[in-house]
């Protein structure tokens, strides 16, 4: 059998990435290493985890495409399920999130908005379907 266990974002700061995903989606801090290089968040089933670039650095030698809000988001998303939404995304905004879209009703009656986290990836912040 095979389970999707986590996943990891490359991130400036893993600290400062931890606090940021605790404080808005009120997760908690399942492991941080005594670097400080990679830390992980309970969320349910599926792990969120952060590595430092630096960590990754030295794991991927061939390097990585970074992210960051002054390019385009990547083709990959986080999603994160809430009956609050529009409540949610003020929240994100006032910990420094970017707002992408406002929230919307989708025709097949979801409400959706996306907002790009401090290092720039892209969350969708959604009803449940």
């Amino acid at each position: 059998m095979v389970k999707f266990g986590y996943t990891i974002l490359y991130v400036e700061d893993v600290e400062r990435s931890l606090v940021f995903y605790e404080s808005i989606f009120g997760f908690s801090r399942k492991f941080i290493t005594p670097d400080n290089d990679y830390g992980e968040l309970s969320t349910g089933e599926t792990t969120i985890s952060f590595a430092s670039k630096k960590l990754a650095s030295q794991n991927l030698s061939e390097g990585f495409i970074e992210s960051n809000l002054q390019d385009k988001p990547f083709a990959i998303e986080l999603g994160f399920i809430t009956d609050e939404v529009v409540e949610l995304v003020q929240k994100a905004t006032s910990f420094g999130a970017i707002l992408v879209t406002e929230p919307k009703m989708k025709p097949w009656g979801q409400i959706v908005a996306y907002v790009r986290d401090l290092d720039g990836f892209l969350l969708e912040i959604c009803t449940p379907i």
